[in-house]
């Protein structure tokens, strides 16, 4: 067996062969799509804790991790409203940190008596009392115990409930010592390596597992490490050259010609009591001359919130429909499907067009009923992802329609398309991809370099523009207190709680406890509470009374980005604006300034701001322009998502980020033409490094 075979061999090694790998973690590690032992090599940090030093608590500042050493010198318990348990500490600086706990049982509560000295690492607040850690990580240290702090920077991986840091980690540094040689590892050939000055892969995955105490923290933490870019430019050019892949192979296959110019389609633009914008009008010619042609339709629409991709799309089924075919319209979560199924019934109902409903929640008889009219010929579909499950079959899907893709990934997309496929025509559907995220060209170009790009850049006339503020979290008591008068006039607020960490948990426990705050803050009004981790029909619930005035605080993780539509909700509290990119603070923005009333937007943050943090929220302020906003969020290049954050599973990247590493893809593009064109066997290595077990929509 040569060298570089057992290298690939120890990368392509399940995970399960790893020493202490049993098979329960085996299960956690597969939720994470950590399959074999190179899934595990880049599997990357989402960022860093800096636990090589332990800080005074008079050189603590707000909105900085930090790692403390204290004596409790008091303890309380309240049960107001909800239990919460605080704890004061004090140092040699005679200066007191106030810890926080809204969860926590007898036991922990027992083992935190004044004169025990704890080891904590947390985030520091800001609050009217002073600063205070709200649930940091601790540890009780024995009587004259010595202060052992981490010799390198500690990695914070993505995970999944049920398999903490400690336990992720040691399992990543079992596999990083089966790395193979440089020589081996490297699949971009030498010469484009050196051409585009990319460094050592192996030294870069080392850097950035395992960053040495005096690593730029900076830099690591934003991504622009040197290390970090170079792995992000080949997880680019992985995607573009699976993209293009599946780009060519769709396009060699056929799809039927749809009537652009029927009578459905003139009486629903009559039936509208609006008229269509110019810009609307552009787009649906783009597409119409797409659905005339033999060839499968691979065209994304973008456009603002509240800028009319609904009707684009609507006008595209027409066609469909008209030339005796199906439609199937998916969206990402049942809130943004129910949104559309209410649109498309409203103008597709009184032209004698059924719409029919298939999602997740619908059970028993009611779905096998709506499943049997899909597979006898139903002409439009709308739901989730149950659209694409196996049991689900169409008679003569024409026309795939898909709301903002990002959130579903490409092969997703594909199972909806495979499901259309006419064997005996050989055939495949149109697709039509929408986002509200509006996206640079240049960007656009990368990121869906497997798609035509249109652009609706204009605004109906007559939508209310939101005020946006940015306000610093010292004064978080007088924006609950601004709420309490905007519920009591009869309005409604969203109170919007974002962590960076991908873990469902940890974001709801977020919300769990800015809902116990504000619950306690606002006794007379009634607060809900949704977050990802709750199960459809719960979630289900909360809408249906927020939408219906039943609450008058709802308090979010970003679930509610897209899809939420409550025209009497006129404010809107996004906690710690400063981590999110400008994109999704726009998409955020878009829930409010729907009805009448003048609507607003608070940007909660915690100081000091950096420069870029700065920028960004100022953008905020002087803008709602949604194209402008993204060229300006590339412009800026910080760790802002031009096409949303990764709390969103944008993509499925675990490093890149297309507006901050938009530099590098011109070299990627140039990368990625060679590779196919003279290395497609290197092409295919890195598909499977970095896609792993999902990298069927390479061959399409």
């Amino acid at each position: 067996m040569s060298v570089a075979t057992a290298a690939i061999d120890a990368g392509m090694q399940p995970a399960a062969a790893l020493p202490g790998v049993g098979p329960a973690l085996q299960v956690l590690l597969q939720k994470l799509g950590l399959e074999h032992v190179q899934d595990l090599w880049f599997h990357l940090p989402l960022r860093y804790e800096d636990r090589t030093r332990v800080t005074a608590i008079a050189d603590l500042r707000a909105g900085q991790s930090a790692q403390v050493v204290g004596t409790i010198e008091a303890v309380e318990r309240g049960f107001r409203y909800r239990p919460q348990l605080k704890v004061a500490i004090g140092d040699d600086t005679l200066q007191s940190l106030q810890l926080r706990f809204f969860h926590f049982n007898r036991a922990q509560a027992d083992q935190l008596t004044p004169g025990t000295r704890l080891l904590c690492f947390g985030e520091v607040r800001q609050t009217t009392l002073g600063l205070e850690m709200v649930h940091p990580q601790y540890r009780r240290l024995a009587a004259g115990e010595a202060v052992v702090v981490e010799d390198r920077l500690s990695p914070v991986y993505p995970t999944t409930e049920g398999l903490g840091q400690k336990r992720l980690a040691g399992v990543v540094a079992k596999a990083l010592a089966l790395l193979p040689p440089e020589s081996v590892l490297e699949l971009i050939p030498r010469d484009l390596c050196a051409a585009h000055g990319l460094a050592s892969l192996r030294e870069a995955l080392l850097t950035v597992h395992r960053p040495a105490p005096d690593a730029q923290l900076d830099l690591l933490l934003h991504g622009r490490h040197p290390a970090q870019q170079r792995l992000a430019f080949e997880e680019l050019l992985t995607q573009h050259l699976g993209l293009k892949r599946m780009r060519a192979a769709v396009q060699r296959r056929k799809s039927p010609k749809l009537a652009v110019a029927g009578v459905l389609r003139r009486r629903l633009i009559e039936s509208l009591p609006f008229s269509l914008t110019a810009a609307q009008r552009r787009v649906d010619e783009e597409v119409r001359r797409d659905l005339v042609q033999p060839k499968p339709m691979l065209r994304l629409v973008q456009g603002d919130v509240g800028s009319g991709k609904t009707v684009v799309a609507a006008l595209a089924a027409l066609a469909a429909v008209e030339s005796g075919y199906q439609v199937a319209l998916m969206a990402p979560t049942e809130l943004l499907a129910e949104q559309h199924l209410r649109n498309f019934r409203h103008w597709l109902t009184p032209l004698g067009v059924d719409v029919e409903w298939l999602a997740g929640k619908q059970q028993g008889k009611a779905r096998q009923a709506a499943m049997r009219r899909v597979a006898e010929g139903a002409p439009v579909t709308v739901g989730t992802h149950a659209l694409m499950q196996e049991d689900v079959s169409f008679a003569r899907l024409g026309l795939v329609i898909v709301d903002e893709q990002h959130r579903f990934g490409v092969q997703q997309r594909l199972a909806l398309h495979d499901k259309g496929a006419d064997t005996a025509r050989g055939e495949v559907p149109h697709q039509l991809v929408l986002t509200a995220t509006p996206i640079p060209r240049t960007l656009a170009m990368s990121a869906y370099a497997d798609l035509d790009v249109s652009a609706i850049d204009e605004l109906p006339p007559g939508r209310t523009p939101v005020q946006t503020v940015a306000v610093s979290n010292a004064r978080r008591a007088e924006v609950i207190e601004r709420i309490r008068v905007a519920c009591a006039e009869g309005r409604q607020a969203y109170w919007v709680c974002t962590l960076i960490e991908e873990s469902e948990q940890l974001r709801a426990q977020a919300a769990e406890v800015a809902h116990a705050e504000l619950s306690a803050a606002l006794a007379d009004c009634r607060v809900g509470l949704i977050h990802g981790r709750l199960k459809p029909k719960e979630k289900q619930a909360v809408m249906d009374a927020f939408k219906a005035g039943e609450l008058a605080v709802l308090v979010a993780t970003t679930v509610i980005e897209v899809g939420v539509d409550v025209p009497n909700a006129s404010l809107m509290v996004i906690e710690n604006s400063e981590r999110l990119g400008l994109a999704q603070l726009h998409q955020l923005r878009g829930r409010v300034g729907r009805g009448a009333v003048a609507s607003n937007c608070v940007l909660l943050y915690q100081p000091p701001l950096g420069q870029l943090a700065r920028e960004r929220l100022e953008v905020m302020r002087e803008t709602s322009d949604g194209f402008r906003i993204a060229e300006k969020d590339l412009e800026l290049r910080g760790p802002g998502e031009v096409l949303g954050t990764r709390q969103t599973g944008q993509l499925g990247f675990r490093i890149a980020d297309l507006a901050r590493d938009a530099h590098l893809l011109p070299a990627v593009q140039q990368v990625g033409a060679r590779l196919l064109a003279e290395h497609p066997r290197e092409a295919d290595r890195l598909i499977a490094r970095w896609i792993g077990g999902s990298a069927r929509y390479a061959r399409a």
